[in-house]
């Protein structure tokens, strides 16, 4: 009887297999999804899992474009300009702009200082030096302003000071900066009309001493220059054809002595520096 019973005890005791287990690993697997295995087919799904070939090379492309476009866009809402950032093509704004350089600009009412001229958003030299307002290495803005009579693209110079229409402003002048002696020797004096006096920093004389420019009108202004990254607008005027030589018509007519020496200043002016070259308003010429 205690054999027997032991026997029991043993077996009570002993591990019993688990029917659930049994059934679990017996039972059919399920087969794999059709409607996965079809959408991992798809052409959307090749593309945007491709690892070599074509459909990398183009998904890597407008990947780059995507982010180039964003970025435009983010600068436009901060610069309220298109396009934000324009190249330059030659070189009498220097040492504080060279060509090549790529210059960041926003339209003249934003990030302007209460002192700006008006609402035009621009701080003249004259202004600048008794504020403290210094851009680019001198005082007051410099801005980029497209003249309806230059043939080209627009120019990147410096703000020195306003004149309103009739104004004799040979009185306001440096007189380093004039080839002339008096209002009747100068060129645009007086004023045809209300407007700015611009001069490229390394440019021998005024715009308008040099006849590159009337006064120039606030609606004239496309912004006012902020920033400078060197070289990166070489990129820029490759993609404008910048580099196509195209001769620039910016002296007047000589009608008389006077005429005929501040047309010989254009000239000089002209042909001292690199040449202007045909493009693109991505570009900006100074001359």
């Amino acid at each position: 009887m205690n054999d027997d019973q032991g026997e029991t005890d043993v077996g009570d005791d002993a591990p019993r297999p688990d029917p659930d287990a049994t059934a679990v690993d017996d039972a059919p697997r399920p087969e794999p999804d059709a409607t996965s295995t079809e959408s991992s087919d798809t052409p959307l799904h090749r593309f945007l899992h491709a690892q070599d070939g074509i459909l990398l090379f183009v998904r890597e492309v407008l990947v780059s474009v995507s982010a180039v476009v964003a970025l435009g866009l983010v600068l436009y809402t901060i610069s309220g300009v298109w396009p934000p950032m324009v190249a330059v093509e030659s070189g009498s704004m220097e040492p504080h702009m060279h060509r090549g350089d790529l210059v960041f600009i926003t339209a003249p009412d934003r990030f302007s200082p209460d002192y700006a001229l008006d609402d035009t958003g621009v701080v003249t030299a004259d202004v600048g030096s008794q504020r403290g307002h210094a851009s680019f290495g001198g005082a007051g803005s410099v801005v980029v302003f497209d003249p309806p009579s230059r043939y080209g693209s627009p120019i990147i110079h410096r703000a020195h000071f306003y004149v309103e229409e009739g104004e004799n402003w040979y009185d306001e002048t440096d007189p380093d900066y004039v080839n002339a002696e008096n209002c009747e020797q100068l060129q645009y004096c007086p004023a045809p009309h209300a407007g700015f006096i611009t001069k490229g920093d390394a440019n021998a004389r005024y715009d308008q001493a040099s006849g590159i420019a009337e006064p120039v009108k606030t609606e004239w202004i496309d912004g006012v220059a902020h920033l400078r990254v060197p070289y990166l607008g070489y990129v820029r005027l490759e993609l404008a054809g910048a580099f196509v030589p195209t001769p620039v018509a910016a002296d007047a007519p000589v009608e008389s002595p006077d005429r005929a020496m501040n047309a010989s200043a254009t000239v000089d002016d002209a042909t001292a520096g690199p040449p202007d070259f045909e493009s693109t308003r991505m570009t900006v010429s100074v001359v």
